[in-house]
């Protein structure tokens, strides 16, 4: 499934990049291709956007386009600010972990022959057939048992396990694709395994590095089921709980302005970021997809 679906986003790119520099008249399909997903994708943000600023009954914001559902978000126990943060410790944890696991494995994957190899790979990867619901209550007695229930250490720890598999298949191509002769020279001036992997082979794989990492953040950002699963104390919830909690706070009303609101605070750390890593995002996918 990962392969062909990589297979497929780089072929789209790929025929993408070859019609932009073709005659005006075949750029075309490309300029309606890209037009139209623009505006697909872009509508319901700026519904979002809209909704949230402008007047309705039974909000904040009853008169007059304003940031009255803004404040009533910033003001909701425990805060924007407290929620905000613990989201952020979340994604930053949650990408860490997924980052320096599948970067271990990734490696050994691709560049060390051992039996069982090609088996266990296959095994990783089989968790992505599982679905989440379906283990939260043995991890959940699993996390009580080390102590880590109502910690946001813990639900980092679960969001990762899930994203481990995808981001070790991205890694493991991702080194593959790059050349052995710059390893066997490292190592013939006397490198070490761990000094080629630091030193020669993560600047080489920098595009797979941020594409694992911007799926691992986007992951804990908007993750929704573990953090009210495994997290029970209210200070500690993360801003999509306190969205959900957020929208029916007056006898079970929903406050569509807050909800609005705090789906544009929700999605704005998430266009910043990918803009500001597209372009190694799409070099990554791109070069997982003809390796895979």
């Amino acid at each position: 499934m990962p392969c062909s679906f990589v297979s497929c986003a780089a072929r789209i790119v790929i025929d993408a990049i070859a019609a932009r520099h073709s005659t005006p008249l075949s750029r075309t399909p490309y300029y309606v291709l890209t037009g139209g997903l623009a505006i697909l994708f872009l509508f319901p943000l700026l519904w979002s956007l809209l909704a949230s600023l402008s007047p309705q009954a039974g909000t904040a914001q009853t008169i007059g386009y304003g940031f009255g559902n803004y404040k009533t978000m910033f003001t909701f126990p425990p805060g924007l600010p407290t929620v905000g943060l613990n989201s952020l410790l979340l994604s930053v944890l949650t990408v860490v972990i997924t980052l320096v696991i599948s970067t271990l494995g990734g490696y050994a994957f691709a560049r060390f022959r051992f039996w069982g190899r090609d088996a266990l790979f296959l095994l990783t990867l089989s968790i992505l057939m599982v679905p989440f619901a379906t283990l939260i209550i043995p991890l959940y007695v699993l996390l009580n048992g080390v102590g880590l229930t109502n910690s946001l250490v813990g639900v980092a720890l679960i969001v990762s396990m899930f994203q481990l598999p995808f981001a070790t298949y991205m890694m493991r191509i991702s080194f593959e694709a790059v050349p052995r002769d710059l390893e066997e020279s490292a190592l013939i001036d006397g490198c070490g395994s761990f000094d080629v992997l630091w030193r020669i082979m993560m600047p080489s794989v920098r595009p797979g590095l941020v594409t694992v990492g911007l799926f691992a953040f986007l992951a804990a950002w908007n993750d929704f089921f573990a953090p009210l699963i495994l997290l029970t104390d209210p200070a500690k919830q993360t801003l999509p709980v306190a969205v959900a909690n957020l929208r029916q706070q007056n006898m079970g009303v929903i406050d569509y302005g807050a909800t609005e609101s705090g789906v544009v605070v929700m999605a704005l750390p998430c266009i910043v970021l990918f803009l500001l890593l597209q372009r190694y995002y799409v070099r990554g996918f791109m070069s997982g997809a003809v390796k895979g």
